[in-house]
């Protein structure tokens, strides 16, 4: 097992420096100079120069990106140009508010999606299958922004029962974070249950179809002991594979719902950097963000040792 960590995380530091490089790149070719924004519009010429000279704007491209990976490699994500700190400490002011809209969103999404998913198979080709399939479609054709503002009409502005928008910490109030996150979260969720039934679904099919099932149903096995312990054990390495997938777009997908929201998050903070045209926060955040992914993918290999005994690692 120590073995198959490093060598993902060996197989991890090419992908983050294309990361690096392509993030870099894209940002500095967006139309927009940063010491503009920075001195106003009533600045004359001169002190535009001196702030470009001062953020080191006015070296090539590729001695801006030699010297921004040289601080990389010394633990230096580089400061922000509009909140006037440190990149690394302005993401992890950030993260607890991200990663709770995710958790939630995900503790929703994996309990109903496999439950749908099952569902749908062992009721195969019923109205329940049409029907949960239905949903599934809806969950994942409907864009997720629009359900946003549907969503804070209704249940915020017309019948009053949840914040429109805010973010309260969960070591200041439990519930009043709970009300802050539950809507953003469940419309994070539609399109994550809709793609993890379909998939439970398919998988449980094939399962359904094999020569093992149809025997424990001739020796006289319970419906739900086939089910349960038979089928839907046997699906697990699926639905792991699909869920650390899930996470990683709950985290990704957040950026819009972030802003819908008005949730002080790592999405919103990659928004307005963008706009705002801070390159180093921009670069350094989604450099973390990209550790993330590689990080949830390498316990998702970890997770399959225990979910399937057959799954060694040499």
């Amino acid at each position: 097992m120590p073995r198959l960590i490093a060598f993902r995380v060996l197989q991890a530091i090419p992908v983050m420096f294309v990361v690096a490089v392509l993030t870099f790149l894209l940002m500095h070719m967006l139309p927009g100079d940063p010491a503009t924004l920075i001195a106003g519009d009533m600045a004359d010429q001169d002190a535009i120069a001196q702030i470009r000279r001062d953020l080191g704007l006015d070296q090539p491209v590729l001695v801006q990106l030699w010297l921004w990976i040289t601080d990389l490699l010394q633990g230096d994500f580089g400061r922000s140009l509009m909140l006037n700190q440190p990149v690394l400490e302005a993401f992890f002011e950030r993260l607890p508010v991200t990663l709770s809209l995710a958790l939630v969103a995900f503790v929703i999404t994996i309990p109903i999606g496999i439950v749908l998913g099952v569902v749908a198979a062992v009721w195969r080709d019923t109205w329940v299958d049409s029907a949960v399939m239905v949903l599934a479609l809806v969950g994942v054709s409907v864009p997720n922004f629009w359900i946003a503002i549907l969503s804070v009409i209704l249940f915020s502005v017309a019948l009053g029962w949840l914040p429109s928008a805010g973010y309260v910490p969960l070591t200041e109030d439990f519930w009043r974070w709970l009300a802050c996150l539950i809507q953003p979260a469940v419309v994070l969720a539609l399109f994550q249950i809709g793609y993890l039934a379909r998939m439970t679904r398919s998988a449980m099919l094939d399962v359904l179809d094999q020569d093992y099932i149809r025997t424990a149903r001739a020796k006289g096995v319970s419906a739900r002991t086939t089910i349960v312990k038979h089928a839907f054990r046997n699906t697990l390495m699926q639905v792991v594979t699909v869920s650390g997938y899930i996470l990683s777009l709950l985290i990704g997908g957040s950026v819009v719902i972030e802003q819908i929201f008005a949730l002080p998050g790592i999405g919103r903070l990659l928004v307005q950097a963008i706009m705002a045209r801070d390159y180093p926060v921009v670069q350094g955040t989604m450099l973390l963000l990209g550790f993330a992914f590689v990080f949830i993918n390498i316990v998702i290999d970890l997770i399959y040792a225990y979910v399937d005994p057959r799954v060694r690692y040499d």
